[in-house]
């Protein structure tokens, strides 16, 4: 095994609210676990402590408001696997905690262990160029202040992207300011990056952040009985995130720019772990970036905070792209998450590897659809390949079998499975009520679910119990037993976010709303909407009930620019640009700037204030804009998951 590179003295850890050792079916079965696979072979170990340089000093990396990120908050990890834990979830998470700079290639270097993803620098002739600038400001200038202090002060001379996820951007501010780009410092990115970036977490953003809480734990404490990683990375920072502008669009495969004397061959891969993704090949240096593409884990092909599900078969087939292009010129293959991957063999089975996992889920998934199975059918009776099985990199760390196939039946054919009893169902909380009715009451169903609890049939428990906690969420006894139930469920679980939605659950059953402790739609991916996706965004918070009998036309008359016109009608809130028949005489018409219009928008800025200021010029009854304002509903951070 590689020396570790972080402290290896125990550190101390709290146990979550509640919480209790591992049942004995659980212990036993994550006990077995050592014998179905490979333990004893340590390349992961090997390859992740190869190049390491030093880590930081401070073991905290603080903010305006304190610690966003803890280097040593994993260092329990480096004990025995408890009974609480899976050995193989264990095991990625020891390899992933690690933390500090290593180098991958002649001049490229990676900070891992910094935030949930890895920053890589690359080294030019004046400065240096960084992919991926992590989640958050302060975890990246931390990285970049780690980076300089073994290899000099350099200039960051390129900033570049490799995809349209927070964790590969948010941190942007840490590295660059908008000066630096203003001054010609160019920022590139996949073709599609900023209307990707910024609608993810707008338009959706607030319902995957409060389910971000539960995929990552971030409330929860880290330790054997709490949170030890999310598979991927261990878990996100919760620093501030922004964003500066692309200013170099890759919009072709085989395009290549030339940085600071860095010269960069691009592989576009639009729909595969992200909308915008690029795969990035260093001729001179024979390495290959491979982005979030090909990483030690199965993916997600529906992420379980929530996005648009991917599509497999496009996946797939980047990867054999990549091989067909790549795999012949590469000495070294990396990504912005785990660590690097060494030699020609090495490189071309492990691509291929992923190429095949990828692969397989998708055509026999649709083999056992065709065959007119169900998600839930097929997520329990498809198996992989042995020799995919026995591979480390295709464990379901953060994406898993079971829940990836029914991604791709999503993808192909919706929420429907063609069963006409399941079109029409009762929302959760009528059928609660019904079920457990006619099971003859909570305390029959309880008094039964603790025997299936006592014979270790945790999944079942968790089903049929969440209908006594929707029937009646006071039921105490009822909250505590789920609870119990995930939480058993949590232990053993090889995927570090199902263990991490698991005992997520089971902590608010028992101590209330965690909340959502990180937020995504920060200024910076504010001011990045364009105008349709800020009025879009609008639309969405338009509660159509209350607005059913309104009808508001809206113009704004930006300087120098085509009228903005809302119509707010039947509910719906539709804009449109120029001369349109719909708002031909609007009941207020407001000349602006573009930056007082975006304010009032944001909602930042009131009419009556511009006005006052003379930033604004007003025509009609302004009372309608404030009308509209007041039809605006406010997205909840904090709606209830396990509960009603």
């Amino acid at each position: 095994m590689a020396e570790s590179t972080e402290p290896t003295e125990p550190t101390e850890f709290a146990e979550p609210t509640g919480s209790k050792a591992a049942e004995p079916g659980i212990a036993a079965g994550n006990a077995a676990v050592r014998e179905r696979f490979p333990f004893d072979d340590s390349q992961d170990f090997e390859d992740c402590g190869r190049g390491f340089l030093g880590t930081a000093e401070d073991t905290e990396v603080r903010g305006d408001a304190g610690s966003v990120w803890g280097l040593r908050a994993y260092g329990f990890l480096d004990r025995e696997c408890p009974g609480t834990a899976n050995p193989s979830l264990w095991r990625q998470s020891r390899l992933v905690a690690r933390h500090g700079l290593y180098e991958v290639a002649a001049g490229v270097y990676q900070v891992r262990g910094f935030d949930l993803s890895n920053m890589t620098l690359v080294e030019g002739d004046r400065g240096v160029l960084v992919i991926d600038p992590l989640i958050s400001a302060e975890t990246a200038a931390a990285a970049l202040a780690l980076y300089r202090r073994h290899r000099g002060d350099r200039p960051v001379t390129a900033l570049l992207y490799t995809h349209s996820h927070i964790d590969h951007f948010g941190g942007a501010r840490g590295v660059l300011s908008q000066e630096d780009v203003d001054r010609g410092v160019p920022v590139i990115a996949p073709e599609g990056f900023l209307e990707h970036a910024v609608s993810e977490n707008v338009y959706a953003g607030t319902a995957m952040a409060r389910r971000a809480a539960y995929m990552y734990g971030a409330a929860l404490p880290k330790g054997e009985r709490g949170q030890i990683g999310a598979g991927l990375g261990q878990t996100t920072s919760t620093g501030v995130a922004g964003l500066l502008a692309p200013t170099v669009d890759v919009t072709r495969t085989g395009q290549s720019e030339t940085v600071d004397g860095i010269r960069m061959v691009f592989h576009l891969t639009p729909g595969t772990e992200a909308p915008a993704e690029l795969n990035i090949h260093f001729p001179d240096r024979a390495a290959l970036c491979m982005a979030e593409n090909a990483t030690h884990n199965l993916h997600n092909l529906l992420t379980l905070r929530g996005a648009q599900a991917r599509n497999p078969r496009v996946w797939a087939h980047y990867l054999t792209e990549a091989i067909a292009l790549f795999a012949d010129s590469v000495d070294v293959a990396f990504a912005s998450h785990h660590w690097p991957v060494w030699g020609r063999e090495r490189v071309l089975a492990f691509l291929s590897g992923q190429r095949d996992l990828y692969a397989y889920l998708h055509d026999q998934t649709l083999r056992l659809l065709n065959q007119g199975l169900t998600p839930l059918e097929i997520a329990e009776t498809i198996e992989m390949p042995p020799a995919l099985e026995r591979a480390w990199h295709t464990h379901g760390y953060y994406g898993s079998v079971s829940h990836n196939v029914k991604a791709v039946y999503q993808y192909y054919l919706g929420w429907f499975d063609g069963n006409p009893a399941h079109l029409w169902g009762h929302p959760p909380v009528e059928a609660a009520k019904r079920y457990v009715d006619f099971m003859g009451g909570s305390e029959n169903v309880l008094r039964r679910a603790r025997d299936s609890f006592a014979a270790g049939d945790f999944r079942w428990v968790a089903q049929v119990v969440n209908h006594v906690v929707y029937a009646d969420p006071g039921n105490a006894e009822a909250r505590a037993l789920q609870a119990d139930a995930l939480e058993q469920l949590g232990y053993g679980s090889e995927n570090g976010t199902w263990r991490n939605f698991y005992l997520t659950g089971a902590l608010e059953l028992r101590a209330g709303s965690v909340g959502t402790p990180t937020v995504t739609n920060s200024p910076d991916l504010l001011a990045a909407l364009t105008l349709d996706q800020l009025v879009d965004s609008l639309a969405i918070r338009v509660d159509g009930p209350r607005s059913w009998d309104a009808d508001l036309g809206i113009r704004f008359s930006p300087h120098g620019a085509d009228p903005l016109n809302l119509r707010l009608r039947n509910g719906v809130l539709v804009h449109t640009t120029g001369t349109t028949p719909e708002v031909a005489r609007p009941d207020v018409d407001i000349t602006l700037g573009e930056a007082e219009l975006r304010a009032l928008l944001l909602g930042t800025a009131d009419l009556a204030g511009l006005a006052a200021r003379g930033r604004a010029e007003i025509a009609g009854d302004p009372g309608k804009f404030t009308e509209l304002l007041g039809y605006l509903e406010e997205p909840d951070a904090d709606f209830a998951i396990v509960t009603p």
